[in-house]
């Protein structure tokens, strides 16, 4: 009954929308169609301090709007080949914890004691300053900043510790924290990127993991910009202070009448909302969050959401993080009039969620150079035509690998790891495998045409020749059931029984994902590529799942005859190159080869590897994948 329901939601073909139906059923949700939900805000400029500011949140998104608890997508993620669980503005229902079942109002802000609270504070701010004759700028200035910067002891002691680099870290060791708020790039804490794991309770800290407090810094951190799927408003709030943060969240509303309900449950001066528009099936499903501190930017590209155990805090589940800190141009820098392909398909993309422009732009006044080793990539909802089509979905990830001077023309070895499976097919897998050679999409869409007019006798060999280069990691339902949250806590690894027995489905690319840190279920969405002519990959950490609803589909226009793509979901993502660093290869003399190093050690220092390879082959007899509908 669940099946047809979701098959009649989607036409059949939107595994995503099915899992997702599946899963708000099973819960006991409405079930019915998103109406598109369009928002334009007047966003806040990223360069402007506190003061400025201030007014500035009253009348950001307002067409990004905000939610009484950012809505959940009907379904959920859970039961979609997206990923997350149920699909409800930022309210999770997810795995382990019951989430917050209420909307924004459920984070106990009391309104009036914090404006309160903000007058007591500027007046005594005032009359501290009016004590002295003309205090100088510098003075002013040190008063500002130490509501930001002044840290109990014991978390300066703690945040210090968790930030030394360290002989394993698989991530770009971090420099410490500066006490300063210095904007200098040597004292950044992430200057150059890194791909980070997230932290996990009861497992030793090595250096290569991060917690959600230090990446968020909120006893710094002046405004914050968060989009999720999935979303439990009373943990977030926990992890933000809203005092003096402003925050602009980036999620899903089911219609007009429930943004305005999540707009008027928070205080407008300091929480605002953007609604990307969207079509009557998909997910906005992207994470990824703007950070704003005293001189720098920090850009960070998360495969988990916005709840507790997606952060290690129940001990179950682990993700992966790439985030990277952007200083503020000086000032006698100008604004760049042009951005680093990395900063440009960023600020295509805030623009396409509807973001204000004003803020859009603002991102030039910060200095992308250490962006160029990587590639920002996404899934914009909607049909893309004319040259748009290059850019989205998997023609867009073929470009940034193209951009990135990663293109090869030989094999590669593409290891997937995902956290949900769709629908997929031989068309996908050949779509995203030559994407990942540097190819715009026209490879596979050409071949598939070519094929329904009879004259292609290739196409089958040619699945068969790739699935001995792809590897796609899903746990086993032996891996679900021995992990620490157990098939309770496997909520949001989601695929269906019925797409793995279709005739289509190409069982041969599965592998049994196992972490490498003991009972820990992988929620993470990672593609490792690997060229067998050299030394280097490269890797995409995001939020994109394998299907169709995340990665789109390029066809042809039948107005223009032309190609045009079109994706379900809003997904980002984060292309990391891991060939050179420092100008020195990877590899530790001119005898070592990939193979010598098992062909993973191209990664090291530079994106983790946290499943065990090479994983065992999943099969209908022995090795089952974990299905949703076991739970």
């Amino acid at each position: 009954m669940a099946e047809d329901r979701a098959a009649e939601m989607n036409g059949g073909d939107d595994e995503d929308e099915a899992i997702r139906m599946a899963i708000a059923m099973s819960l006991g949700e409405d079930v019915h169609p998103r109406p598109t939900s369009q928002g334009r805000g007047e966003a806040i400029d990223l360069t402007q301090d506190d003061d400025e500011t201030a007014s500035e949140a009253e009348c950001v998104l307002e067409a990004a709007p905000k939610p009484s608890a950012p809505a959940q997508q009907d379904g959920s993620e859970t039961a979609s080949d997206n990923d997350d669980g149920p699909v409800t503005a930022p309210v999770a229902k997810p795995p382990p914890p019951p989430p917050s079942s209420g909307g924004l109002s459920a984070f106990g802000i009391d309104r009036k004691k914090m404006e309160e609270e903000r007058l007591a504070r500027r007046n005594a701010l005032k009359r501290k300053a009016s004590l002295e004759l003309e205090p100088s700028g510098d003075d002013v200035r040190l008063l500002q900043r130490q509501k930001i910067y002044a840290l109990p002891a014991s978390q300066v002691r703690a945040t210090a510790k968790s930030l030394q680099p360290s002989q394993n870290d698989n991530g770009i060791s971090r420099p410490a924290q500066s006490t300063a708020g210095s904007a200098a790039a040597s004292s950044l804490p992430f200057p150059k990127g890194a791909v980070k794991k997230t932290w996990a309770a009861g497992q030793p800290r090595l250096g290569d993991d991060i917690k959600i407090e230090e990446v968020l810094q909120k006893d710094r951190l002046e405004l914050a910009i968060i989009s999720s799927f999935q979303w439990d408003d009373e943990w977030m709030m926990s992890k933000l202070d809203i005092r003096r943060t402003k925050v602009i969240l980036v999620a899903f509303a089911t219609g007009e009448a429930q943004r305005e309900e999540m707009r008027s449950n928070v205080p407008r001066d300091r929480i605002q909302f953007c609604f990307p528009p969207m079509q009557p099936v998909g997910s906005m499903h992207s994470k990824l969050q703007l950070l704003k501190y005293d001189g720098y930017l920090r850009i960070v590209v998360p495969t988990g959401n916005m709840v507790p155990y997606d952060w290690g805090e129940t001990g179950s589940m682990e993700n992966m993080v790439f985030l990277i800190d952007l200083p503020k141009l000086g000032p006698d820098q100008q604004p760049a009039k042009e951005l680093p392909p990395f900063g440009e398909d960023l600020s295509y993309f805030l623009g396409a969620q509807g973001l204000d422009e004003n803020l859009v732009k603002s991102l030039r006044k910060y200095d992308f150079s250490e962006t160029a080793p990587y590639g920002f990539v996404h899934s914009i909802v909607g049909s893309h035509s004319g040259d748009a089509w290059r850019r989205t979905g998997y023609c867009g990830l073929g470009q940034a690998v193209k951009a990135l001077d990663l293109s090869s023309k030989q094999t590669v070895e593409v290891d997937y790891v995902c956290a949900s499976l769709g629908a997929i097919n031989s068309s996908l897998l050949k779509a995203l495998y030559y994407a990942c050679q540097g190819d715009s999409g026209l490879k596979e869409y050409e071949s598939r045409a070519t094929g329904r007019r009879g004259k292609d006798t290739s196409a089958k060999d040619d699945l068969g020749t790739l699935e001995g280069h792809i590897r796609v990691y899903f746990p086993s339902q032996q891996t679900v059931a021995k992990s620490r949250g157990g098939k309770n806590g496997a909520g949001t690894i989601c695929f269906q029984s019925r797409w793995y027995n279709s005739p289509a489905f190409p069982k041969g690319v599965l592998r049994d994902c196992k972490s490498t840190r003991d009972g820990l279920l992988m929620h993470s969405k990672v593609i490792y590529v690997k060229q067998t002519e050299s030394n280097h990959g490269f890797a995409y950490v995001g939020s994109a799942n394998l299907s169709e609803s995340a990665w789109g589909r390029l066809v042809k226009d039948r107005s223009t005859g032309n190609p045009k793509i079109t994706c379900r979901n809003w997904e980002c993502g984060v292309l990391v190159s891991t060939g050179h660093r420092e100008g020195k290869s990877v590899l530790s003399s001119s005898s070592d080869t990939p193979k010598q190093l098992n062909d993973w050690g191209i990664f090291k220092g530079f994106v983790p590897v946290p499943m065990e390879v090479p994983g065992a082959p999943l099969s209908e007899s022995s090795r089952k994948p974990w299905f949703y509908q076991d739970i």
